[in-house]
């Protein structure tokens, strides 16, 4: 299986075989020690080089979120040969995208203004939930054409906070 992996803005290309002993991993053509064992739903025990990770998905409104210890991740894993996988790509470049929240909390700073160029993966806002800060990333290059939240506001889970054109 050949995948997109999108975390932080960078494009990786993971290849996975299932091997007698377990899982074959290759990150951008370079092969990886890896095992991987799921201890329950949404949580899979990693040892990559002799380390052990816990890694967490966090699914939410539109969005997917890896924890890696005290470490969230934005992060899109994308099957280039699934047709949706490309109808999804292809709608994603063109057209406005919207923030979403992915959960409910107040929002503690705005890091770009309405008419600001804005990356792929960058950081727009900061909400604050369960007495963490999280960064709301640009889903797309382009515009930031509406901010429909200020500081201090409180935001439900699915709410429109901005939108990148």
């Amino acid at each position: 299986m050949i995948y997109e992996v999108t975390v932080a803005a960078k494009v990786r290309k993971v290849e996975l075989t299932r091997s007698e002993s377990g899982w074959l991993c290759k990150l951008d053509g370079r092969e990886l020690p890896l095992d991987v064992v799921t201890t329950r739903i949404g949580v899979l025990s990693l040892l990559l080089d002799g380390k052990s990770y816990e890694i967490k998905q966090e699914r939410t409104a539109g969005e997917t979120n890896i924890v890696v210890g005290n470490h969230r991740f934005n992060a899109v894993v994308r099957d280039p040969r699934s047709l949706r996988s490309r109808r999804e790509s292809e709608a994603g470049a063109q057209g406005p995208r919207k923030i979403t929240a992915p959960m409910p909390g107040k929002v503690v700073r705005i890091l770009a203004a309405v008419g600001d160029a804005v990356e792929a993966g960058q950081p727009v806002l900061v909400i604050e939930a369960m007495k963490m800060q999280n960064e709301l990333k640009s889903p797309k290059k382009g515009v930031l054409k509406k901010l429909n939240v200020t500081p201090g506001a409180a935001v439900e889970a699915g709410q429109a906070l901005a939108e990148v054109e």
